[in-house]
Order: structure tokens, then sequence, then C-alpha cells
């Protein structure tokens, strides 16, 4: 069974009590972060959130593909795409290396 997902109002609450502000101003917070985020990334192509990771557009190069059902080739145009890079730290904490790596 799938872990349920925090709910923005979860996480607008839990980041106003932890900070001892408003709902309000937490919500307004998270919608000025997400809007400076967007900016930055349009404007330069990356958006570094410090301890969590960065934001980062990458142009994905045309290619052949094939069509699942048919088997036919396909081609699939070039784009612009983001992808999130989580941040080192992060990794570590969610995903601790096993005593077999480390000792190996």
């Amino acid at each position: 069974m799938a872990a349920k997902r925090m709910t923005q109002s979860q996480i607008v609450r839990g980041l106003a009590e932890k900070c001892q502000v408003s709902k309000k101003a937490s919500r307004e917070f998270l919608q000025h972060l997400t809007d400076t985020a967007i900016a930055e990334v349009r404007k330069t192509g990356l958006f570094v959130l410090p301890g969590l990771g960065r934001l980062v557009r990458s142009d994905r190069k045309a290619r052949v593909g094939r069509n699942p059902a048919t088997g036919e080739q396909i081609n699939i145009p070039a784009k612009k795409v983001v992808k999130f890079r989580v941040a080192k730290a992060v990794k570590d904490a969610i995903l601790p290396k096993s005593k077999k790596a480390v000792a190996g």
C-alpha cells in the first residue's frame, strides 16, 4: 500500500506551527517561493533551494523511439524539460548507505 502524500493544507499548517506564523503567512510564503522558482528557471534555467535541491531547465535532443503498441519507429521531437535534482545531503538522509557498501 502506497503512503499518503502530504496535502498543501498540511504543509501550510506544519510550516505555520514550526515558524510560529499564521497559516495565511505560511501559504503566502509558499506561493512566493513557487513564483520565485518559476521566474528564476524561466530567466536563468536554474533555481537552487539550499539544502533540498535544484530545479534545472534542460534541452532534450530529438530522437527515434518506438510505438509500444505497434513496434513502429516514430520521431520524437526535441523539447525543453524541467528536472529536479535532489541535494546529496537529502539523498543521504533519506537513503543512508548500507554498512555493506561502506565496508566494501
